[in-house]
């Protein structure tokens, strides 16, 4: 049985909240085993814990904020649009990626696909 839209709700919540003041251990327990990140679309696929772990690693350190703009869950999926500001010196850079998840029965990530390019970012 999917997880429930509930239980996918909590883990998008989660993800966007630690995105922003997390650790990569904490992101990392939000995904399954196997799971596949591609981040942004188009570049090479991360797969498994450790290969996850390193990419969410640089995220460490940095002074950044996190808010949810839309969210849609359905067939134990979800796509959302969210907001990223980090602030660097003098300057504030701010991303607003949309991800695509799917979902294992027990709400675990299993692929995330991040869709946003450079021309995105602002930088203020």
């Amino acid at each position: 049985m999917a997880a429930s839209a509930d239980r996918i709700r909590q883990v998008v919540d989660d993800y966007i909240r630690l995105v922003g003041s997390g650790t990569a251990d904490e992101i990392v327990a939000l995904y399954a085993e196997d799971a596949t990140v591609e981040d942004p679309v188009g570049t090479d696929v991360r797969t498994g814990h450790a290969s996850i772990r390193e990419f969410y690693a640089t995220l460490e350190g940095l002074q950044q904020e996190t808010r949810l703009v839309e969210a849609r869950i359905a067939g134990g999926e979800a796509s959302f649009l969210f907001e990223i500001i980090t602030r660097a010196g003098d300057k504030t850079y701010t991303l607003s990626p949309i991800d695509a998840m799917t979902f294992d029965d027990d709400g675990r990530i299993t692929t995330m696909r991040a869709y946003w390019s450079n021309d995105d970012m602002v930088v203020s």
